[in-house]
């Protein structure tokens, strides 16, 4: 059984670079699949310049928000099925 361990506490272990090994439920992690692939996506004008104007409001780029929209939305179609 792993320990147990506050948010906070964490948090201070992970910024001061503490083994958190013992905190990681290793069970019910999984491996992270990091490949990359490039896509094309063609789109009205007016949409670039939504996406243009809503990462610039939280200071991202154009493809970061779309990498973090496209992630929200997948995530939470993965939870509805």
């Amino acid at each position: 059984m792993n320990k147990s361990l506050p948010a906070e506490d964490l948090d201070r272990l992970f910024d001061d670079g503490g083994d958190m090994s013992e905190y990681i439920d290793q069970d019910s992690t999984r491996p992270l699949n990091l490949e990359t692939k490039r896509v094309s996506v063609d789109v009205p004008a007016w949409m670039v310049q939504a996406i243009d104007r809503q990462a610039s409001k939280i200071g991202v780029s154009r493809q970061a928000f779309i990498k973090f929209t496209l992630h929200e939305k997948l995530d939470s179609l993965r939870h509805c099925v």
